[in-house]
């Protein structure tokens, strides 16, 4: 491993310490370097709050002369809630950055770089850029598409059942699998389900870890506001909750549900709601990355529509049978294995008992 990768491995690391904490900003961390010896290291902890190189520079002080800047991405070049950080590198007295990769951000998008060179300091481009890339998916994947980043996630037996034939599902993973569930709704801006899983299991979908942790805003998919007055997910005293349904649905129980705090947003309606539609009104909302535990039938219908960009599978070693047992996506049936959607595996872990396999769309471009 070269110097250079070396040192940009530690600025990813830094930076992927606050997952879950910057959104809708990306995680950056920088370590500036001199005569060999790290001198100054930081990384963007929370939205709104100085940048990863802000950090840094304020640890090196007058060391940041003549050294080497590793940033895992782009410094901006814009104002937003703080100044540009382009100007910032410039004026610090570095004499060569190092960047993992190009900001995405149209604000952004070589300027920073540009900023750099003009100033006579040495830039290279795209040391550990896939690892940035896939630190930064979330990010990538906002700014291309102005749309929430998608994970599904499925814990099933061996043989692809995520229930018992009556829906029964606890417990298809083990307790460790279940906890790490937990971290990464931790993470997450929020977590969809359909409403067949809300009638099913009554969830409260909350974070439960030693740490506290924070609660993803909860989002039900409910075409005609069948979720009961009664449910835990209508408790909003510890996360919020926002069901998109029909237009011209019951007054009364929207107004019920709406006095109980829980929010209510109308979508178009075709076969089912539209998806899309959902999805680029959360945006909006400022949802940045969306979790969804659904059954077979909203998983299915994400999966159809190209809406998922990453898939975390969790398989017990369990086999449970039946014709009638429930498997994670269904909907329609098709006709040939050519029409599957092929994935590509990025990963495979023991989860105590059980195996967490992560795989993406083949052919996606923005990660």
């Amino acid at each position: 491993m070269t110097n250079d990768h070396y040192f940009m491995k530690l600025a990813l690391d830094l930076a992927s310490t606050a997952k879950g904490k910057t959104n809708p900003n990306p995680l950056v961390g920088a370590v500036i370097v001199k005569d060999g010896m790290i001198v100054g290291s930081g990384l963007h902890r929370k939205a709104g709050e100085p940048h990863a190189e802000v950090h840094a520079f304020h640890m090196a002080g007058d060391h940041a002369r003549g050294a080497t800047l590793y940033v895992t991405l782009e410094p901006c070049s814009h104002f937003g809630k703080t100044p540009p950080c382009a100007n910032l590198v410039k004026e610090s007295g570095v004499s060569r950055v190092v960047i993992a990769m190009r900001d995405p951000n149209p604000l952004v998008a070589g300027r920073g770089i540009k900023i750099l060179e003009d100033a006579g300091i040495e830039v290279e481009v795209g040391v550990l850029e896939q690892e940035a890339r896939r630190l930064n998916e979330r990010f990538i994947h906002n700014m291309l598409t102005q749309m929430p980043f998608v994970i599904s996630k499925v814990a099933m037996t061996l043989d692809g059942k995520i229930a018992a034939y009556n829906g029964d599902s606890k417990w298809v993973s083990g307790e460790a699998s279940r906890q790490k569930v937990h971290y990464l709704r931790n993470e997450v801006d929020a977590i969809l389900v359909g409403i067949g899983t809300v009638l099913a299991d009554d969830p409260m979908l909350t974070t439960r870890i030693p740490e506290g942790g924070k609660n993803p805003i909860r989002i039900i998919i409910d075409s005609g506001l069948r979720t009961p007055l009664e449910a835990k997910i209508t408790d909003c005293s510890e996360a919020e909750t926002w069901i998109f349904t029909h237009e011209g649905v019951d007054e009364e129980k929207e107004a019920a549900l709406l006095a109980k705090g829980v929010q209510v947003y109308a979508a178009p309606q075709g076969e089912g709601l539209d998806l899309t539609f959902i999805l680029k009104q959360l945006y909006e909302l400022g949802i940045t990355d969306l979790l969804v535990e659904g059954g077979g039938e909203v998983n299915s219908a994400f999966l159809r529509e190209g809406l998922i960009n990453k898939f975390q599978v969790y398989i017990a070693p369990k086999v449970l049978g039946g014709r009638h047992s429930l498997t994670p996506f269904t909907g329609k049936d098709v006709e040939t294995m050519a029409e599957a959607v092929e994935l590509e595996f990025d990963s495979v872990e023991h989860i105590g008992e059980d195996l967490l396999i992560t795989a993406y769309p083949k052919q996606q471009t923005e990660s």
